[in-house]
């Protein structure tokens, strides 16, 4: 809404008025390497479809989309908790998504989302105001596949939500002085809820689903991934689902998750993750970039599996008929967590 000042009628000059509105910014991950791999023309077309299904999902969640952001965009929700829900449900969107193109790029995507709650400004199609900028900065901080909430958002949400967030940082934002605490919303509890698609299409998802699973073996400490158990977070911090007591892992080293039935591990590391699969010799090499795990082999954090005092753990990807006939991991290659 505009107020008119200073003047009558249409030759009045008008000021935008402020309105407390929940920020987010939201921008899908991978598209590089989707641009790289398939050229210019298929990659738009993946992207915008994907972004399409996102503006759809958040306005049907209650959700204004201001604008369109090349492979992301800024949506505005009038409550937190109404904010937060629709972006906890992003990842059905967004596995449709990947199902959809999947097959043909084996690229899947990702998405970071950035959310936070105050006075905004919006003018020709666009808004303005701390709760943008705040927004913004927490989704380039955010990983793939992360929700970052600000404190005051944080603070809004009713307490059964702030029971799925931890807090992680303090973070400087440009133009601001003092640190802001950083939350991070875990989505796994509520993004596996939702039912979309036909009924035929839902059981041959949940055939798939319980056809695959990843098998990760390090030190005698075996974690089995299945496509419903949410996101592996690999790195030194004890929140992490899988500790690695190393000085050059890094806290929050990488993330092994499900995406549109492949297996994605992706590195958000300082010193990298190295990936041997089965004989091949040549490794691949992982910084802030990912790669679907397939077949069998060994991972490396922060430094290459043939270094023994590196901290390496063997991985064995399972899917359709091998689930019942999967074959032992691979020998461990060592590996120091000390």
């Amino acid at each position: 809404m505009e107020m008119a000042v200073d003047g009558d009628g249409d030759n009045a000059q008008k000021i935008p008025e402020q309105a407390d509105k929940a920020v987010v910014f939201a921008d899908l991950t991978g598209s590089t390497k989707l641009f790289e791999s398939q050229g210019n023309t298929i990659a738009t077309q993946v992207v915008t479809r994907c972004t399409q299904m996102l503006g759809k999902h958040f306005t049907q969640a209650g959700g204004r989309v201001v604008k369109f952001l090349g492979d992301g965009l800024l949506v505005l929700f009038d409550q937190s908790d109404q904010a937060v829900e629709a972006a906890s449900h992003t990842r059905d969107v967004l596995y449709e998504c990947n199902m959809e193109h999947i097959d043909n790029t084996n690229v899947p995507l990702g998405l970071k989302i950035g959310i936070e709650f105050g006075s905004v400004i919006e003018q020709r199609g666009d808004c303005y105001g701390d709760a943008v900028n705040v927004a913004a900065r927490l989704g380039d901080r955010a990983e793939s596949n992360e929700i970052l909430l600000g404190e005051s958002l944080y603070t809004r949400l009713p307490e059964s939500k702030r029971q799925l967030c931890t807090g992680i940082d303090r973070i400087a934002i440009k133009g601001k002085a003092g640190l802001f605490r950083v939350w991070r919303f875990d989505w796994r509890h509520t993004a596996e809820t939702t039912i979309t698609g036909p009924l035929d299409l839902l059981n041959d998802r949940l055939d798939v689903a319980t056809s695959q699973r990843a098998d990760f073996d390090m030190n005698g400490r075996h974690v089995q991934l299945l496509p419903s158990s949410g996101a592996l977070v690999i790195g030194r911090s004890e929140s992490c689902g899988l500790v690695v007591d190393d000085r050059r892992v890094s806290r929050r080293h990488a993330r092994i998750e499900w995406i549109g039935g492949q297996c994605t591990l992706t590195d958000f590391s300082t010193n990298g993750t190295w990936i041997k699969f089965g004989r091949e010799a040549e490794l691949v090499i992982l910084k802030r970039d990912n790669c679907v795990l397939h077949g069998q082999g060994m991972i490396g954090l922060g430094a290459a599996p043939g270094d023994y005092t590196s901290a390496t753990f063997s991985f064995q990807i399972i899917r359709d008929d091998d689930w019942r006939t999967s074959v032992p991991l691979p020998p461990r290659m060592g590996g120091s967590e000390t």
